[in-house]
């Protein structure tokens, strides 16, 4: 069976996969769109959330803030992501988390992606990968490391010059893929031809139409992704699965059981 389950509230990702009927729940651990942190809400810390998630045999995954940019040619945002990438997975290690996810990141546009994809060699080349980091592809912007499979190939030519490619992996989103002008039918395999691997599913139906470029996720039914895509995407993967979609736990349980019947 495919583990399955939501982002959700860091205080207690156990009770919320449990709520959901899910096997693993994604979180951040701090603000979103801030440098604070990472900080451990659960009751009794690290520790204790690391023994009570295996043994209730919750999986669990951090998503790193949106504000890192570890390919950004601008030192006061590249080398404070770089630092803020190692917090996070040094308390990703504390917790017992089966990866931490960050966004491929991006560059102003009359910039030359081939230092986005030095910068990534130099950040995976210096960091401590204590669990796999696991890069996701982007919906916008039109100098980003990860929207456009080229970019991906050649971001992931650049890494595995790196004694720690092999501590990288990749997440895809739908949602992203769509919204980045990328058919779902299909996307796996071509994905796999670069990275020679998907971990991770970040499965998100999108608001806005195909190529739009906007990261906006919907609830499952409801946007524009391809049915059929979708479920190429989440079988040819056999990679588990995170719902990032709008509501709480009755809109999740929807989402989820949506998705478990293309499965």
């Amino acid at each position: 069976m495919i583990a399955m389950g939501a982002h959700v509230d860091q205080t207690d990702p156990i009770a919320e996969a449990r709520a959901r009927g899910a096997q693993l729940s994604q979180f951040f651990l701090g603000d979103p769109q801030g440098w604070k942190g990472p900080q451990v809400a659960y009751a009794g810390g690290a520790a204790a959330l690391k023994a009570d998630a295996e043994a209730a045999g919750i999986a669990l995954y951090v998503h790193a803030p949106y504000v890192l940019n570890v390919a950004s040619t601008n030192n006061r945002v590249r080398i404070p992501s770089r630092q803020h990438l190692q917090k996070q997975l040094t308390a990703a290690a504390s917790i017992g988390a089966a990866g931490v996810i960050v966004h491929g990141g991006h560059l102003n546009a009359n910039e030359d992606p081939e230092i986005g994809f030095t910068n990534w060699f130099k950040a995976v080349d210096g960091l401590d990968i204590a669990v796999p980091l696991l890069i996701e592809n982007t919906a916008g912007g039109a100098n980003a490391m990860t929207r456009q499979l080229e970019r991906i190939d050649r971001l992931w030519a650049a890494i595995g010059a790196s004694a720690h490619a092999d501590r990288v992996g990749f997440c895809l989103d739908t949602c992203h893929a769509h919204a980045g002008g990328n058919e779902l039918l299909g996307l796996v395999d071509r994905v796999m031809a670069i990275t020679g691997r998907v971990d991770l599913i970040h499965a998100n139906d999108s608001r806005d139409p195909f190529d739009s470029g906007a990261d906006r996720h919907a609830n499952w039914g409801t946007g524009h992704c391809d049915p059929d895509g979708v479920a190429d995407v989440l079988r040819s993967a056999d990679a588990p699965i995170v719902i990032e979609t709008p509501g709480g736990v009755t809109e999740h349980i929807r989402d989820l059981t949506w998705l478990a019947d293309r499965l």
